[in-house]
């Protein structure tokens, strides 16, 4: 019998993506929605259990006892296929964060056109960090050689990498102690690979320890150096208003829609697209003007720094094609889908790859330099203008949401204190007193294998109203931008009750976006500040915090999830386990997930688990958080104390009469 299809409201819960898969059925179009549905997973190499590193295999171990033919058990083949993993996110990351420091060097010797040092203030904050001298010093002299500190950290061989120091003292320790601080970037990915060829590293504990280190050399390495540079750069991001999803395009605008996660480009786009040059240019051309609008973390990027709008995340690649009114799609590295060239051929759009290691075929290809890229910039857009005269008939949803992102955690420290004394005190003192029972950071990808956004949207409603303050950055903040959580009076209704006291009173969303996926390292600065503030533990192992990647899909998510146990953090992912095995056919593939649970758990206080149901991971959630308060003997958490007023003498005296109040208050009368 053949397997029933699935309707748009069983593969996605936004109402932009419903209509935009109905019209792709309409027209015969497949997207990676009816890929998926069409395409059964390999449940031996999704669950780890094939190995494919030699020319003697593939093996696939699917029976007790059974071994490769060089005799590399489960537990072996599964640790070695995750470190790869790992290792490849961690590259990918990393390559990001090493292009942004060689960028840097350039606009401080004055060779990027159209770059400045933008914000200098945290030019210097960071120069610090490293003892790189200030005083006395231009912008220029100081980014020139903190670029240099940052470019060395990649091929670094000896010693530790820079950034590890800004991790809590108690932290550093821990890793001291294990044997997994990172030395270089390069190396330890180089390492991993070289641990996994055929008749190298065959202890599944001893791989998996490297793991963490890699992983390292991405969270406090390629992705901290990213973020630190992007935000000298481009600024760093404050609150802005923004919107998201596909109602953002226009039909009397060229729609140039960029994809990826290098800003160097799209912060470009963002500038020549506003230059006099290029809206006469548009405007010739019979349109209005040019409506950027961006993808993934690319959208994040420009949205909470410039607040151009987000067409969408990840799975929402195709559908904005699917809308005919994109004229073109500018695309540079990462979650880039093959089948988008395909797709335009149904269209008008034109897809236009840009980075020196991603070309598509079929595509157009425009090499972004960052030497010329103003130039560029304009080449890209004026290419999209000439191709506005060929858009056809559109179909635009008419659904978009607005929000309020760039939360990060300079401002967040700005925010609870303002200028006089900015301070992570009130977070502290909420968290201690129960307003708000913890903190869980909900990030990550879109995989088709789950419904679209559903379990980024549930997981968050659900934890906010147990009053868990939400950090959210990547596709999962996307998908909470298009349900109204990112805004500072949506969703209060459904907020509990501490939660929304201290929302209320600072003005903050109950979801704050923290931006892209190297911003991860934003959540772990904020876990840092909290653990320095005080009154939390000393190490981010006690604070009552969770990571969840509910949708995850990625080697990169792998990766974050990775560095964020060995930063003390408990990471629980949705959807299938790539290390999970088939326990009723294979009886020790429970080593190597064990591992990453109970063995990680001793040695860094943090782990990784693998849950599949929405409700069960909010239970793992709150318990984890719950243990957490009761180790820091912190008050149980009730929200029946808040409400009505924080303070418990205030609760008191609204039960009473207006004359015992007054006896309270005041004292019997004489």
């Amino acid at each position: 019998m053949a397997k029933k299809k699935k309707t748009p409201e069983e593969l996605s819960i936004d109402p932009a993506a419903q209509e935009m898969l109905i019209r792709a059925e309409d027209l015969g179009i497949g997207t990676a929605f009816t890929r998926a549905e069409e395409m059964s997973p390999c449940n031996i190499g999704g669950s780890g259990m094939c190995c494919k590193i030699c020319g003697m295999g593939p093996c696939r171990l699917t029976k007790d006892g059974q071994t490769g033919v060089c005799g590399a058990t489960i537990d072996t083949i599964q640790a070695r296929n995750f470190i790869r993993a790992v290792a490849a996110g961690a590259a990918a990351h990393s390559d990001h964060g090493r292009d942004m420091a060689f960028t840097l060097k350039a606009v401080a010797n004055g060779e990027a056109e159209g770059y400045v040092l933008r914000d200098v203030a945290k030019l210097r904050t960071v120069a610090q960090y490293y003892n790189i001298p200030v005083e006395g010093r231009s912008p220029e002299e100081i980014a020139d050689e903190l670029a240099d500190l940052y470019i060395a950290q990649f091929g670094q061989q000896r010693g530790i990498v820079a950034p590890v120091i800004r991790a809590p003292k108690k932290r550093q320790k821990v890793w001291e102690e294990t044997g997994v601080t990172p030395r270089g970037v390069d190396r330890e990915v180089v390492e991993a690979l070289h641990r996994t060829h055929i008749g190298d590293d065959q202890d599944a504990e001893h791989i998996l320890q490297h793991a963490i280190k890699v992983a390292l050399s991405d969270g406090w390495g390629g992705s901290l150096i990213a973020t630190d540079i992007s935000d000298i750069l481009f600024g760093t991001p404050a609150p802005i208003l923004g919107q998201a999803n596909l109602g953002v395009l226009k039909d009397n605008m060229v729609n140039v829609v960029v994809h990826g996660h290098e800003p160097t480009l799209s912060e470009m786009i963002v500038a020549a697209s506003q230059t006099p040059e290029i809206i006469e240019y548009a405007k010739k051309a019979g349109a209005e003007g040019v409506q950027l609008s961006g993808i993934c973390c690319t959208a994040n990027e420009i949205l909470m720094r410039q607040g151009v709008p987000a067409a969408g995340n990840f799975l929402q690649q195709e559908l904005a094609i699917l809308t005919g009114a994109v004229d073109a799609m500018v695309v540079d590295v990462q979650c880039i889908m093959q089948a988008l060239v395909g797709l335009a051929e149904n269209f008008h759009t034109k897809i236009i790859t840009t980075s020196p290691k991603v070309k598509i075929k079929g595509a157009t290809h425009i090499q972004f330099d960052e030497h010329k890229a103003l130039t560029i910039a304009k080449e890209i857009l004026k290419t999209a203008i000439d191709n506005y005269s060929n858009r056809g008939k559109t179909h635009i949803p008419d659904v978009r949401e607005d929000l309020v992102p760039g939360f990060s955690h300079e401002y967040i420290n700005y925010m609870l204190g303002g200028s006089y004394r900015g301070s992570f005190r009130p977070l502290n003192d909420a968290i201690i007193s129960g307003r708000i029972r913890g903190v869980a950071a909900i990030v990550g990808c879109n995989n088709p294998r789950s419904q679209h956004d559903f379990l980024h949207t549930y997981v968050a409603k659900k934890l906010l109203e147990q009053d868990v303050l939400l950090v959210e950055t990547g596709c999962g903040a996307i998908a909470s931008a298009k349900l109204g959580l990112l805004l500072g009076e949506a969703g209060l209704d459904q907020v509990g009750p501490g939660l929304r006291e201290i929302c209320e009173t600072v003005g903050i969303p109950p979801v704050l976006h923290m931006g892209s996926c190297v911003d991860n390292t934003r959540i772990l600065t904020v876990l840092t500040q909290v653990v320095e503030e005080g009154g939390l533990g000393d190490d981010i192992e006690q604070v009552p915090a969770v990571g969840l990647a509910p949708e995850w899909m990625s080697e990169k998510a792998l990766s974050i999830g990775t560095y964020c146990v060995a930063s003390g953090a408990y990471v629980i992912f949705g959807g299938s386990s790539p290390v999970g095995g088939m326990p009723d056919r294979v009886a020790d593939s429970v080593i190597v997930s064990n591992y990453l649970s109970e063995g990680w758990e001793k040695l860094y206080g943090g782990k990784l688990e693998f849950i599949p149901d929405p409700d069960e991971m909010i239970k793992a959630t709150l318990e984890h958080i719950d243990k957490k308060r009761a180790a820091l003997g912190l008050q149980e958490y009730d929200p029946s104390k808040w409400g009505r007023s924080g303070d418990n003498r205030m609760l008191t005296l609204e039960e009473m009469s207006l004359e015992e109040r007054r006896v309270a208050m005041y004292g019997a009368a004489d």
